[in-house]
């Protein structure tokens, strides 16, 4: 396949031009626009993940994906990701092929365990049942994708005998699994013909090598064709490599600071920061700068698509719009270049 450009957000909740949280209902209508401008720039995808906590905006997936459907016409709209482990996989299956039907056969998923855990008590599930959700959900999602009727038994939800689950998507729905760096994770899509996409959050992109090889390896041992390969990391551009950077900054510590309370993170300084766009998965820059080390990473993986997650914490909604229009006008188009130089 061409090689795709993306973006991907979590729905942060920004700040107002006096410091203050915007109401989450305006930061959704945000993201709409946001998902309609990179149709416009002629970006590829429009990714949502999902989240169950005061510091983002966006819970429910598909109704957003939906209302950008509905104003767009090329885009292709995908989660990023959907916490399969705490939904049903039947509903799952029901909400994205209606998105498949509104959107015109624009409709992808991306699945994933999930990094935050609020879900799980939010929707009654025992966190001690973390990877046999995962496992016996994604097994009976794979059945409903592939099989018309379908006949499942499992431990968390009572047995399907036959059962047609509707509507019936109009084509197949792209499924894709979120991998973290695991070599499980990375054989579990490659055996189930699942595409992979690598979260590349921290540290040198080109140490997720070893997992591209081992899926293409995997694929290959197995006599199936090669599937699509993606990475997703955070980054920003402006017009200039210390304009991004300073308007970048404060908005990732404090996203960093706020997840971190949970987690044990030390506090982010600005020292790590510039080390992390320096050398890490930040990809913080003017037009130029970003291509450059898209580009880099493209090639030392073999990625067949690149989603850039755009919103980082208060990050105000224009400086997201403006990355957004630098991302599919002028950095997606100097990747290509650069890759066809050599």
């Amino acid at each position: 396949m061409a090689l795709e450009f993306g973006v991907d957000t979590f729905g942060d909740v920004t700040w107002d031009e006096n410091g203050n949280d915007l109401p989450q209902g305006q930061v959704i209508r945000n993201v709409v626009a946001e998902g309609v401008l990179a149709d416009q720039v002629g970006l590829d995808v429009f990714g949502l993940g999902e989240h169950h906590r005061p510091d983002f905006a966006v819970s429910a997936i598909e109704p957003v994906l939906a209302a950008i459907a509905a104003q767009t016409s090329r885009i292709k709209l995908t989660s990023a990701v959907t916490v399969l482990s705490s939904d049903d996989p039947i509903r799952v299956f029901q909400r994205f092929s209606t998105l498949q039907a509104i959107s015109k056969g624009r409709a992808e998923i991306t699945l994933g365990r999930g990094s935050f855990t609020e879900s799980f008590p939010l929707f009654g599930f025992d966190l001690s049942d973390y990877e046999m959700l995962f496992e016996e959900k994604f097994d009976l999602f794979k059945r409903l994708t592939t099989e018309d009727k379908v006949s499942w038994s499992g431990r968390h939800r009572t047995p399907l005998k036959n059962q047609v689950v509707y509507p019936r998507p109009e084509s197949p729905i792209p499924v894709w699994i979120g991998v973290g760096g695991t070599p499980e994770s990375v054989v579990r899509a490659a055996t189930n013909d699942i595409s992979m996409a690598l979260a590349i959050i921290g540290g040198s992109p080109a140490r997720f090598k070893p997992f591209a090889d081992l899926y293409r390896d995997v694929r290959s041992k197995m006599g199936a064709p090669m599937l699509p390969l993606g990475a997703h990391s955070p980054g920003h551009i402006a017009s200039t490599d210390a304009e991004a950077r300073d308007r970048y900054f404060e908005g990732y510590r404090i996203m960093h600071q706020r997840i971190g309370r949970s987690r044990g993170w030390p506090p982010l300084s600005r020292e790590a920061f510039e080390h992390e766009v320096e050398n890490g998965a930040l990809f913080v820059g003017s037009p130029e700068t970003v291509a450059q080390k898209i580009a880099a990473t493209v090639s030392v993986l073999g990625l067949d698509r690149f989603d850039l997650k755009y919103s980082a914490g208060p990050v105000s909604h224009e400086g997201i719009m403006d990355t957004i229009r630098l991302y599919g006008e002028e950095v997606a188009p100097r990747v290509r270049e650069i890759l066809t130089e050599g």
